[in-house]
């Protein structure tokens, strides 16, 4: 079966609270002003040309992050074309992996890297991440300065995270037993059944349990590190709930977009802001104040409006810190994002 996604669109002081309990760790100092913005976008598909085509537009923000989450392509040369280009325009550069990055291309066996499976490719697309100097979710989170009220120095803790997926993003009546089932009756089955592969462990969900159970103990120790002086930015591929999983041509397609182990991961863990991709549907959300960010690009047909409008890489890049003025937004509806 086809993947149905194609079928679907100087140092300044630090504001430190009063706080009770045991002290915290000092907070490194921030760099020099001005502070740089931090954008985000995901699923560039670098397998298709008119993709690769647009990458290369990208313009230099010397000052500037960049967060890259997930979906890049398949091969390390789509890695390398990412991360270069990407370096060349930006500060500061993480990744997180999606789904495509961990496919296993028997076809390209020649490939470096293409005959890895799971585990293995993962931690192959992490070596060619970090030899760009791109960071990953096995570096330690890194800082990132704001300009706060009043003159404040405002940090943040960016923290790329891999979490996949556990097919729990279903309906209550639909037994896991009968998940697949159930989404094959929509004629829904994605590439990463025959393509990505959890080994060494049995399953993917298996994989996805051990994921999530690491990357909670980092987060854990971070937020008990720094306490509320401190919030998180949280990026990876995968969207941590399910209410924010809007498919509205393939909704089986849920399963493979997350699990419910991290449907509160944005208030345990004090985030401002949670960014995602994979749906291929750009929208800005709010839960428990806080904001959700799907900042995905898409396959060339999927943003060909944009295009038509004039709108080119650049225009695509979702601001995440120290983001919009949403002021007079109604934050309990969904901005969809079509043209960014």
């Amino acid at each position: 079966m086809a993947d149905p996604l194609v079928a679907q669109a100087g140092a300044v002081a630090v504001r430190e609270p009063i706080t009770t309990g045991p002290p915290h760790p000092p907070i490194p100092e921030p760099p020099p002003r001005p502070f740089g913005k931090l954008y985000a976008i995901s699923d560039i598909h670098l397998s298709y040309k008119p993709n690769r085509e647009a990458w290369l537009e990208l313009e230099p923000k010397p000052n500037d992050g960049l967060m890259l989450v997930g979906d890049i392509g398949e091969s390390s040369e789509h890695l390398s074309l990412a991360f270069s280009k990407a370096k060349e325009c930006f500060k500061t550069v993480f990744w997180a992996p999606g789904n495509h990055e961990l496919y296993s291309l028997v076809a390209l066996e020649q490939v470096e890297g293409a005959g890895l499976r799971g585990e293995a490719k993962y931690l192959h697309c992490v070596e060619v991440a970090r030899s760009f100097g791109v960071i990953t979710p096995e570096d330690p989170y890194t800082f990132w300065w704001c300009e706060g009220q009043n003159g404040w120095a405002v940090p943040f803790l960016v923290c790329p995270i891999f979490t996949l997926y556990d097919y729990s993003f279903r309906p209550d009546d639909v037994e896991f037993c009968n998940a697949l089932a159930w989404a094959r009756e929509e004629d829904i089955e994605p590439t990463d059944e025959a393509m990505l592969h959890p080994d060494p462990y049995p399953t993917r969900e298996a994989w996805c349990e051990t994921l999530v159970s690491r990357t909670q103990a980092r987060l854990s120790e971070a937020t008990a590190r720094y306490g509320l002086r401190v919030k998180l930015v949280l990026a990876g591929h995968w969207p941590l709930r399910y209410d924010l999983v809007y498919l509205k041509l393939i909704p089986r397609f849920s399963l493979w977009c997350g699990t419910k182990k991290t449907e509160d991961w944005h208030t345990q863990f004090n985030a401002e802001v949670v960014v995602s991709g994979h749906l291929h549907i750009r929208r800005t959300d709010w839960r428990d104040k806080v904001r959700f960010e799907e900042c995905s690009l898409g396959y060339p047909r999927q943003w060909k409006e944009c295009r038509e409008r004039g709108l080119n890489i650049n225009h695509m890049l979702r601001e995440l810190l120290p983001g919009e003025d949403f002021t007079d937004v109604n934050k309990s509806e969904t901005m969809w994002r079509k043209f960014n």
